[in-house]
């Protein structure tokens, strides 16, 4: 009788995996409070570390599952953690060279750095639902895993914010125990994937030229718009809460602690939202979801605008007082971010939904399509460096219009956009 394994390490390590996904991502937009202060850049460029890390998306998208392809799950897993050991270590040196270099080597350990999350999206779901045997137990395993992922999102923005402490002296160095700690999650899970035997997903091999899937899943008018989609909701979901970390952060009754705390609030939401979703998943459709998450989301986001900065509410978040000391409790902030961070319960299901309606009756382009969908996620790189440029000519606040236009776009998506029109295209 064959024994069966034990996978309790690996799936530890890929739960971790999922978790720095998430710790990677999110640390760009409170290091971008470092670069504004750092080297006294616009709020556009203070976005940069964000751009490049999603960047990498639009690069390494499709290239990445032909990679999975040819290498398989375990050693594209193993490479990705490489890279994401590398672009975490290229961002240490940053604080340790000239300061005329020192921002041109950040941005491109944030690159390398969207690399590996470009390849582990591709590789974690698979991999954790195959080391719990698929099924139910599989499919329990990847919620685990999400669940690690938001935990990881609140976690990231608000300890960086407590690190850097006053925002006019921000610095690279202040964040090291961020870098130190990303660095050794990488080592540890690297030594271990490496070294235990573990089963391997099984890759879907394209059966028709890449180049020919592409073109016949762009006939779909639902899946580009859909496509669209993706590019805005991710850039939507990003630009929130992180230009609402560099509005906190330049005011000094708030700071970089309390604008970092807010948007890990945002993230905590998001969780709590995925977690209402996938309880209601089965009885509402994708369309109906979509729909009112959007419409709420644009109605909060308009009372973001234009509500008065002088309204203040209270909200328990982490704050750091003249002298250092940490203190979570609660906190008075502007009511415009109150109505930022519920966005976040918002934005937690818009994903699933917008997915699901895009590559409804794609039959056998549903695998190069999410290659197109993993390299549109370059929008949470794009659409908030544009909403930083509004925020440099027009005030941070005025920004969130690019959010709101996204959010439009979104909600016409779920109403319009998402019909089905082509039905007349060979999909076996």
């Amino acid at each position: 009788m064959e024994t069966k394994k034990n996978y309790t390490l690996p799936i530890i390590m890929m739960i971790l995996l999922f978790g720095m996904i998430s710790f990677v991502t999110n640390l760009a937009a409170p290091m971008g409070v470092v670069l504004k202060n750092q080297f006294g850049v616009s709020n556009a460029m203070g976005m940069l570390g964000n751009m490049a890390n999603f960047i990498a998306y639009a690069v390494m998208g499709i290239p990445g599952g032909l990679l999975l392809q040819r290498v398989g799950y375990k050693k594209t897993a193993l490479i990705a953690i490489a890279i994401g050991f590398l672009g975490v270590f290229i961002q240490f040196l940053s604080g340790h060279v000239g300061h005329s270099s020192a921002m041109a080597v950040y941005l491109l350990g944030a690159f390398v750095a969207g690399f590996s999350m470009t390849l582990l999206n591709t590789v974690v779901n698979p991999m954790l639902n195959t080391l719990g045997g698929g099924g139910n137990k599989g499919n329990q395993l990847i919620q685990i895993g999400g669940s690690f992922n938001s935990i990881f999102a609140t976690f990231t923005p608000a300890f960086v914010g407590i690190l850097i402490g006053e925002t006019s002296k921000a610095q690279i160095t202040n964040v090291f125990p961020v870098l130190y700690l990303a660095m050794g999650i990488f080592a540890l899970v690297g030594i271990v994937l490496w070294i235990v035997s573990i089963p391997e997903p099984h890759a879907e091999r394209f059966s028709e030229p890449l180049g020919n899937l592409m073109a016949g899943a762009m006939k779909f008018r639902h899946f580009i718009l859909g496509a669209i989609g993706i590019f805005a909701y991710v850039g939507v979901e990003v630009g929130t809460p992180g230009m609402a970390i560099f509005w906190l952060s330049d005011n000094p009754a708030y700071g970089a602690a309390v604008g970092g705390s807010v948007a890990g609030t945002y993230w905590f939401l998001m969780f709590i939202g995925r977690l209402f979703g996938a309880s209601i998943g089965g009885k509402v459709s994708s369309k109906t979801m979509l729909s009112v998450t959007s419409a709420i989301a644009l109605l909060l986001v308009a009372l973001a605008i234009f509500s008065p900065v002088t309204t203040q509410v209270t909200l328990p978040l982490f704050q750091r007082s003249d002298a250092g000391a940490v203190s979570f409790g609660l906190t008075l902030v502007p009511i415009n971010a109150m109505f930022l961070i519920l966005v976040g319960l918002c934005t937690s299901i818009m994903w699933g939904s917008i997915y699901n309606l895009a590559v409804e009756g794609l039959g056998k382009y549903l695998a190069v399509a999410s290659g197109i969908f993993m390299t549109l996620v370059c929008g949470g790189g794009i659409l908030p460096w544009i909403q930083g440029l509004v925020a440099d000519a027009a005030g941070y606040l005025t920004s969130y219009w690019v959010m709101f236009a996204g959010l439009a776009y979104l909600l016409y998506y779920a109403l319009i956009g998402c019909k089905i029109v082509n039905k007349d295209v060979p999909t076996t």
